[in-house]
């Protein structure tokens, strides 16, 4: 496992900057939230700009996610819209092309996966028929990103059509793929209930590709600082030794950006104080 940190939580920072001080700080692992900040992927410049993430990327030897939650990227009036459950077909088809460009990212990068959610359900269909609907996009980003050989990591999120593990077997019925897995958020975990944690980790083995952590509070989706909240890291990190997970441990405080250094660095202490555990 390698700490590893989201650039949602360092959005007042030029990405370059932010990725030197995670790097510094012994960060080994970097969740790279595409927004208009970091690798917009309609602006102008963007091969440079890739060009020079692989160079920072390789320079620090940072493994990495592609993150796709940025808030207005596509909406600037509604936040995380459009999603793949969009009543209008055209703004639903702007998220799956969105998704892929995503992608694209992930290749040229070599990036452990492309980490995305489902949106909310905001018009009236019944359940099954929403779960049709997000099947439907989910398959057609698998297609594309099976053809780049990039893996998908999808995550409950809570207050959207998929917010638990429960939840995720639903569609995973409907969607199934060698590149199809998960990105779980602890404190997701936390907040819905599934508890304890390592007994909810425990199924899904070999379909983890992505984890984001933090503390929280169970009942309400509040990303906190470590030790602001309730979770049992002790049974979480057992829980991902019995998985055997390999991959990064990206700390989510996206509303912690105005105090970035310092959480950055708490952020790091505490993680390997975690690793470092028997």
């Amino acid at each position: 496992m390698k700490p590893g940190y989201n650039t949602n939580g360092l959005a007042f920072h030029r990405w370059d900057d932010a990725i030197q001080l995670l790097a510094e700080t012994g960060y080994q692992s970097v969740a790279l939230t595409v927004d208009h900040y970091c690798l917009n992927p309609y602006a102008d410049g963007l091969q440079q700009r890739l060009q020079e993430m692989q160079a920072l990327l390789q320079k620090y030897q940072l493994s990495s996610v592609i993150e796709t939650g940025a808030r207005f990227l596509l909406d600037p009036r509604e936040k995380h819209e459009p999603t793949l459950l969009t009543g209008d077909p055209a703004a639903r088809a702007r998220r799956i092309d969105f998704l892929k460009r995503c992608v694209d990212l992930a290749a040229a990068l070599e990036s452990d996966a492309v980490s995305f959610w489902a949106g909310q359900l905001k018009q009236d269909l019944p359940r099954e028929a929403a779960l049709e609907l997000l099947a439907e996009g989910c398959r057609e980003v698998i297609t594309y990103a099976a053809e780049k050989e990039v893996r998908l990591a999808f995550e409950p999120e809570p207050g959207m059509l998929i917010e638990t593990l429960q939840d995720f077997a639903e569609l995973d019925e409907r969607v199934s793929h060698p590149c199809w897995g998960l990105t779980v958020d602890i404190g997701h975990l936390q907040c819905m209930g599934e508890l304890p944690i390592s007994q909810y980790l425990a199924p899904w083995k070999d379909r983890i590709f992505n984890i984001h952590i933090e503390d929280m509070v169970r009942g309400e989706h509040d990303h906190l600082r470590f030790g602001a909240g309730e979770i049992d890291f002790a049974d979480v990190m057992q829980g991902l030794r019995q998985i055997e997970y390999p991959g990064g441990l990206h700390v989510e405080l996206s509303r912690h950006s105005h105090m970035a250094p310092q959480v950055v660095r708490e952020s790091y202490e505490f993680l390997t104080d975690l690793l470092q555990s028997d």
